[in-house]
């Protein structure tokens, strides 16, 4: 749990950065970042303060410090993402700035309570009297910043799309599930202060809780966007699919009627062979073209149309009499049109026709 844990979050940063780079201005997916940013900053400085290390001239309870104020500072980033998401922009501004009172007043408290403790004590001795309020203080804030977020998350969920619905739910399970662990932490620094034993299943448990919440609420934050990807891939592996058995229809089309060829593409490099929108574009343009063709040749088809003759194979007769110069009728006849409408009727009907002229024309 400790390895996956620093793992997803500087994957999850990174995605978060990706998503705001194409949306600066969104203040939500700012909120988001500044959650992520501050749990990816505050890892190294958990690692150097449960080593006792002193790096930059910091401390290790100056790293502590850091550590949790930059905590405390991606709970409040999660409460103002809710608060903007639930309320009206002016109303969310002002609460947001209220919120920033007693994320003030935490952060003061910790920063008191680290430099009234002696440097030879352990950042994480909470039987020492500063040591013990310090950790006190920031869960006492984390409880009340992750209650609230919680709350406004589902009450978001509630009127949101299912899969967005879907990630603020999981979101919520994990913020639900970073309270419970705090709710069994906070008893332990109390016990500790007072010389009592703690028994090591009970922190153990925490930390499990802490270590899952976070990770559920990097699914859910990762969920709706995610999802939309992986539904996008499964468009562009269709596209991909039929632009591939479209080839032999296409290329007859081509040859009789280069005319009708499109604007050019951009130059052939993987990214617009495979890429989301050199795939979406390459299908699209060829459907257009391939039923352009087929308008053309259809005045070839209009006198000589047979139930009982494959279309695939009347068709090969219409192109070769359009090569021989052959004369057609004046008007265009309807070709491989489609039994119900829109476009995937209508390229399930290329499809089919380009599937026969791959086998012959049979």
């Amino acid at each position: 749990m400790s390895a996956i844990y620093p793992v997803a979050t500087y994957l999850t940063l990174g995605w978060v950065l990706f998503l705001l780079a194409r949306r600066p201005h969104d203040i939500r997916l700012r909120a988001i970042v500044g959650v992520v940013l501050c749990w990816a900053l505050a890892y190294p400085f958990l690692k150097l303060a449960n080593a006792h290390a002193t790096f930059a001239g910091i401390s290790p309870m100056g790293s502590r410090f850091v550590q949790h104020s930059l905590t405390l500072a991606a709970v409040n980033c999660l409460i103002v993402f809710f608060l903007h998401s639930a309320l009206d922009e002016e109303v969310a501004r002002r609460r947001a700035r209220w919120c920033l009172v007693p994320l003030g007043i935490a952060i003061t408290v910790l920063g008191v309570a680290a430099a009234l403790t002696p440097p030879e004590v352990d950042t994480n001795d909470q039987s020492v009297t500063p040591v013990a309020v310090f950790f006190v203080m920031s869960l006492a804030y984390v409880i009340f910043g992750f209650s609230v977020a919680c709350f406004w998350t589902l009450r978001y969920a509630r009127g949101a799309e299912p899969r967005l619905a879907m990630g603020l739910r999981l979101a919520a399970v994990g913020l639900a599930g970073i309270v419970a662990a705090d709710l069994v932490f906070l008893p332990t620094v109390l016990l500790r202060w007072s010389g009592a034993e703690v028994p090591r299943w009970f922190v153990d448990t925490g930390i499990t809780l802490v270590l899952l919440g976070i990770l559920l609420f990097l699914a859910g934050v990762c969920y709706p966007a995610a999802g939309m990807r992986l539904a996008g891939l499964g468009v562009w592996w269709q596209h991909l699919l039929l632009y591939r058995r479209l080839h032999p229809l296409w290329t007859i089309m081509h040859e009789r009627f280069p005319q009708d060829t499109l604007d050019s593409l951009p130059a052939n490099t993987l990214r617009e062979l495979y890429g989301l929108r050199g795939v979406h574009r390459r299908y699209y343009r060829r459907v257009i073209e391939c039923r352009d063709g087929l308008v053309r040749i259809s005045p070839y088809l209009s006198g000589v149309r047979r139930q009982e003759v494959p279309l695939a194979e009347q068709l090969l007769a219409a192109l070769r009499a359009h090569a021989a110069g052959i004369p057609a009728a004046e008007h265009a006849v309807p070709l491989a049109i489609p039994s119900a409408e829109g476009l995937e009727a209508d390229v399930r009907e290329l499809v089919a026709l380009s599937d026969a002229l791959r086998t012959g024309g049979r």
